[in-house]
């Protein structure tokens, strides 16, 4: 019976090409020679075996080994030692697998972006999956990649700032922001495209506010590249303004918020990363403390509601009186 198409790469017995590339990996990874007793281990293969897969390394393909007398062991010897590579386009099942997972990350990312430049590379690896019978025809339907309340974000937009981030040229965008529900012309120096919570945005310096602005690409109805080149600033600054507060908006945290969960939430927020700059310490009952920066509230507020009676907010107050309205008015619609 053949093997399960879910069964894991190393309950499969090695096929040639697999033996190679493991063995050429092995003499790449160690300085001194190595016994064929250890060999065999790595192989899971006979002595018989082992033996005949150094021969077709070292005559076949010519890898530089040689056999240490005195250390009774194989190694890569001569000045070839770290400069041979095997030819061809060698991986192991589980390298491949996890590079088809990077190519359909990507996609999720922004569907139809990479496609056409990544797709001959992905119809290789799945020809090599296909040598190594590893169950590649199933690949789409056993990793699944989902993207909570993600915004449509246009292709040709994506395809330009993307272009304009990495050749360092300034844009001209016309952003329609929700807050005002008004239309605005910007020039701007793009520094970062962030994806966030299954979105993207730009990271830019706006030259008609004379400072750092964010932009959501769902709202970038119009895009140019222009001839002049971004303004530059370190990452240290950008880090500063854009990484320093809490969630997605930018500027200098103002206040730390302490957040008091429930000992059955502490096992889930324990182990949460809210913030780069959070502190976090077990309580006496089991429950667990959360400190986080943060500058404006609103995003924070979200991620506190949605624990609802597992956390307290114990300060500053004014945080605290935020949470209790918005509490205060769900309650109030179930009445």
């Amino acid at each position: 019976m053949p093997p399960d198409d879910g069964a894991p790469w190393p309950a499969r017995a090695m096929d040639k090409l697999t033996r190679l590339y493991t063995l050429h990996t092995l003499f790449r990874s160690r300085r001194l020679p190595v016994p064929l007793t250890a060999i065999r281990e790595e192989l899971d293969c006979s002595e018989r075996t082992a033996r005949r897969a150094i021969a077709e390394l070292r005559d076949q393909l010519r890898a530089p080994i040689e056999y240490d007398r005195e250390r009774n062991g194989f190694h890569y010897a001569g000045p070839e030692r770290d400069r041979f590579e095997l030819p061809g386009l060698w991986f192991r099942p589980d390298e491949l697998y996890a590079l088809l997972t990077s190519h359909q990350l990507l996609d999720a990312l922004q569907p139809g972006l990479f496609a056409p430049y990544i797709a001959p590379i992905r119809d290789r690896l799945k020809s090599l999956l296909a040598h190594h019978d590893a169950g590649h025809a199933n690949f789409g339907r056993r990793i699944r990649l989902l993207q909570i309340a993600a915004r449509p974000a246009d292709l040709d937009v994506f395809r330009t700032l993307a272009t304009a981030v990495m050749a360092r040229r300034r844009l001209r965008l016309l952003y329609h922001g929700r807050e005002r529900d008004t239309t605005t012309e910007r020039i701007v120096s793009p520094q970062r495209l962030v994806y966030y919570r299954s979105n993207w945005y730009l990271d830019t310096w706006c030259h008609l506010r004379k400072a750092f602005r964010h932009f959501s690409l769902d709202r970038l109805h119009t895009v140019e590249t222009l001839a002049e080149p971004a303004r530059e600033f370190p990452d240290d600054e950008l880090d500063r303004h854009f990484a320093g507060t809490y969630g997605i908006f930018a500027g200098e945290p103002t206040a730390t918020a302490a957040l008091h969960f429930t000992p059955s939430a502490a096992r889930w927020v324990a182990d949460e990363q809210w913030h780069p700059q959070q502190a976090g310490r077990v309580l006496d009952d089991g429950g667990y403390e959360l400190k986080v920066p943060y500058g404006r509230p609103e995003e924070l507020v979200m991620d506190i509601l949605k624990y609802g009676p597992e956390v307290e907010v114990i300060g500053p107050p004014e945080l605290r009186e935020r949470v209790a309205r918005a509490l205060r008015a769900a309650a109030e619609r179930y009445r």
